[in-house]
């Protein structure tokens, strides 16, 4: 065989390996939720829309409803227990105690096949639930998100929690992890609630844009008829971005507030945690983008 003909196989055997490695780390870079239940065949296609949650699954009561329920995804808050002995516990501010700490919460979904959104609502709570992450990660093959609001968003009037520390703080999980990370919002029914501005989202990517993990935005479903073009934006910047919608218990929803996302993203990039008359009746009316 001529050198030059050995030549040119070493440099395409390179080269495809080139290519697999490149695409490899990019599939691991994206997030893999859908993947996963679809594999467990819960799920019938690469629709996110399909995927049904669990909210404030803060006790021990909702925790053994939810792992026993239809639903695929288990949302929780943690916060620090407001006396000693102090460490993480499941609960939403303005509560201080709860019946379960994030150690034993952790350990109950451990053996379920259900994935969890963990919902921060202080930064004192993260460097030690992150601790107990890296414990329990290893014996879990579930989703895993990590959620906070790190930016002021649309009629903010809470606190965000400072996203560089909060960052630095999560930036050791692994990277299949994803990171939900949003806005502060507010909206109040019959008056002209804005949406998220340029500012908004083009300070957001700045922060997402050098990040190893994939990124879900918990995006506000009365905000979205006046932020697609900031929203769509966003989404492309990036394959490891998505969107999750969500709304509020007195937030005004329509449907066709949220058919035009359901046409203009791929349906595999949107989350709806949202009730599950609104989101079946968005799989039925809306077509499939893919």
């Amino acid at each position: 065989m001529r050198r030059s003909t050995v030549r040119s196989i070493i440099f395409i055997v390179i080269g495809c390996l080139t290519v697999y490695i490149v695409w490899t780390l990019k599939d691991r870079m994206c997030e893999q939720t859908l993947e996963y239940f679809l594999n467990r065949c819960q799920i019938q296609k690469r629709d996110a829309a399909q995927v049904r949650w669990s909210h404030a699954v803060n006790n021990r009561s909702s925790l053994t409803e939810a792992l026993t329920g239809p639903t695929h995804m288990m949302e929780a808050d943690i916060i620090m227990r407001g006396h000693d002995p102090k460490e993480p516990i499941m609960a939403h501010p303005p509560q201080t105690d709860s019946d379960i700490t994030l150690k034993e919460w952790l350990e109950g979904v451990k053996v379920h096949d259900k994935g969890i959104k963990l919902d921060f609502k202080s930064l004192e709570a993260v460097p030690p639930s992150v601790a107990l992450l890296q414990e329990v990660l290893a014996e879990l093959s579930c989703p895993v998100w990590i959620n906070a609001d790190v930016l002021p968003g649309p009629s903010g009037q809470a606190t965000p929690l400072e996203p560089q520390a909060f960052l630095a703080a999560v930036g050791t999980l692994p990277s299949h992890t994803v990171l939900s990370l949003g806005w502060t919002t507010g909206w109040t029914a019959g008056t002209d609630n804005p949406g998220y501005s340029w500012d908004m989202v083009h300070e957001m990517e700045e922060i997402c844009r050098t990040l190893k993990h994939p990124v879900t935005f918990p995006v506000r479903a009365a905000l979205l008829a006046q932020s697609l073009s900031q929203l769509t934006w966003l989404l492309q910047q990036s394959d490891r971005y998505t969107l999750t919608v969500w709304t509020g218990q007195k937030d005004d929803v329509t449907l066709q507030d949220l058919l035009p996302y359901r046409k203009e993203f791929n349906i595999s990039r949107i989350y709806y945690d949202l009730p599950d008359f609104i989101r079946t009746e968005l799989t039925k009316t809306s077509q499939d983008n893919n």
